[in-house]
Formats: C-alpha cells, structure tokens, sequence
C-alpha cells in the first residue's frame, strides 16, 4: 500500500492495494481485523495500478491517476463501478502521472508527472479545472530546468494562499542523489519556474522525501523520507 488519505469531514481513511487493483475506505476508529466498508475494485472501474490517491471530501469524490489518465470516483463508490469522470487524451499532456492533489476551494486539479524514460526534460506538474474531464487542455504547467522537477510524489495544497508543495525525491533508479526537495509553488505560477521556497540541502536531512503532512496550527510541515525511513517536522510558518 503505497499512499494513505484521511477524510477529516466523514472521519474516515483511504488506501490504496495496487495488487488487487483497489481502493479501500475504512472508518476512522478502524482497528484490528476490521473489513473496509467500502472497496473499489473490479473491471468497470478502469484501475489498473491504483499506486496514489487523493480523496476531496468537499465535493465527494476519490481521485487516481493512471499514467495517461485520472480516475474519478464518488467518495461513496462502492464495488465494480464506473468512474464519474476520466481525464485523458493527447491535449491534456498527461504522461506517467504519479500524483494527484485537489484545492476544493479554488477549484484546482493539480497532477505531478515523472520523466520515467529521462528524455522529456524533467517531470511537471499540471493544473487543470477540478471538474476538467476527456481532452482537455492543462490551464498551466510547471515545467523546465528551473523547476528541478525529474519526478513528482506526493502533493498537497494551502487553498487559503494559494500554495502547492511537491516532493521530489529525484530519479528512481538511484539510491542515493543530491537535488531532492519539497518545494513551493503558487497556483498562478506557469512555465520553467523555480519554486518560490524549498526544503532541501544537507542540512535538512532529507535524501529521498515522497510525501508530506501540513500542521497549519503549529506552522509546520511533516516530510516522510524513504531513505532514512523516519518522519521529519520543519518549522515554515513563511508559507501559513
């Protein structure tokens, strides 16, 4: 299981099986041998590797991204069914996407790609309409030497100013690598742009960060790092 989301509004907690191709949703008191109460899985679903997810418990619904495509499903979707939506064609850039994250408050989908075959310049990150679906174009995309971006992991978003973080934990095929961060950017941000902040540098530990967990009540940010297999809390109160 390669990615965890919890629903703050419905108390409860989503995770991914990319074995069995599912999404599983749990209550929030979860504990012990207790069963989903809801799995999605089976051939109308359209999941293939169901590796990350993203849960917008505002507008109820359950995000996948699939390589040249985004899943969209009903928070509440329960068994083999169909997803609401799906995202893809050749206008929407979508290629190896890995990422997905909603701003449910500007009404923003932002996906992070990675440049699996290392012939495309580096990953992206692109901005669509939340509710974008078929060949649709990207509204933006944060792309270029500057950005820094080889792969994009885990996302998250601060609706009130507008801000996307990314982790970058760097190539795949590398152990070990400098140039990973977790990086800042504005949702008006467009093209070859360097994040407005990182955290990055030998200083911070950080060798290969795949997601994080913002503490807005503390001004913090909470960094998993695969590398050292711990968990690491900053002081940012730049971006709160």
């Amino acid at each position: 299981m390669h990615d965890i989301r919890y629903d703050e509004i419905h108390d409860e907690f989503l995770v991914t099986n990319p074995l069995s191709r599912a999404i599983l949703t749990y209550t929030g008191g979860s504990s012990g041998d207790e069963p989903p109460v809801r799995v999605i899985q089976g051939s109308r679903t359209g999941i293939i590797g169901a590796d990350r997810l993203e849960v917008d418990p505002v507008h109820n619904e359950i995000l996948i991204p699939e390589g040249d495509h985004i899943l969209v499903y009903s928070r509440t979707a329960n068994g083999n069914v169909a997803p609401l939506r799906v995202l893809e064609g050749p206008d929407t850039q979508l290629l190896d996407a890995e990422s997905v994250v909603v701003d449910p408050v500007n009404n923003l989908l932002f996906v992070g790609t990675q440049d699996r075959r290392m012939n495309r310049g580096g990953g992206s990150i692109l901005m669509y309409d939340r509710t974008a679906s078929g060949n649709t174009k990207p509204i933006r995309i944060i792309h270029g030497p500057k950005t820094g971006i080889v792969r994009i992991k885990q996302m998250e978003v601060y609706p009130p100013k507008g801000w996307l973080l990314a982790a970058m934990p760097g190539r795949q095929d590398l152990r070990e690598q400098g140039g990973v961060f977790v990086g800042v950017w504005h949702n008006s941000d467009n093209g070859d742009v360097a994040p407005r902040w990182k955290i990055a540098g030998d200083n911070t530990l950080l060798k290969r960060p795949n997601g994080m967990a913002l503490i807005p009540e503390h001004k913090e940010i909470s960094i998993p790092d695969m590398r050292h297999n711990a968990v690491f809390t900053y002081y940012f109160p730049e971006i709160f």
